[in-house]
């Protein structure tokens, strides 16, 4: 088995840490890395009745903007794409109250770079 390349190697690190850190904060991780037609939400997680669908971004670097400005419009569209298509399955119905939020890390994977911005974007 070969190694991953070092990007793909970070994404994963950053999402394990961006997942333990929710968990911390009294979030249950229900589904990491969904992928549906059109699009892919790296962590979806429960907040109380809350379901919170969570984009983790990581750069190195912020000399090009930091790691949350990244999430693009058409990222936006790729997420609420992919969250429309999980709640399509949910059940029991009604559904939740939702949220998107974004995990950010510019520079070093630790606590200390990770910016949590909930409700980061909306579906509307």
């Amino acid at each position: 088995m070969t190694a991953a390349a070092p990007h793909l190697q970070r994404g994963r690190d950053a999402e394990a840490l961006a997942a333990a850190h929710l968990t911390k904060q009294g979030l249950a991780i229900v589904a990491r890395n969904y992928r549906a037609a059109g699009g892919e939400i790296d962590l979806i997680a429960r907040h109380g009745a809350e379901l919170v669908f969570v984009e983790v971004r990581s750069r190195r670097s912020g000399a090009f903007g930091s790691a949350a400005e990244s999430v693009t419009a058409a990222k936006r569209r790729r997420i609420l794409k992919a969250a429309e298509q999980y709640l399509l399955a949910w059940r029991p119905r009604p559904l939740p109250p939702c949220r998107f939020d974004v995990i950010s890390f510019t520079g070093a994977l630790d606590l200390e770079h990770l910016v949590w911005l909930q409700n980061a974007f909306t579906a509307d």
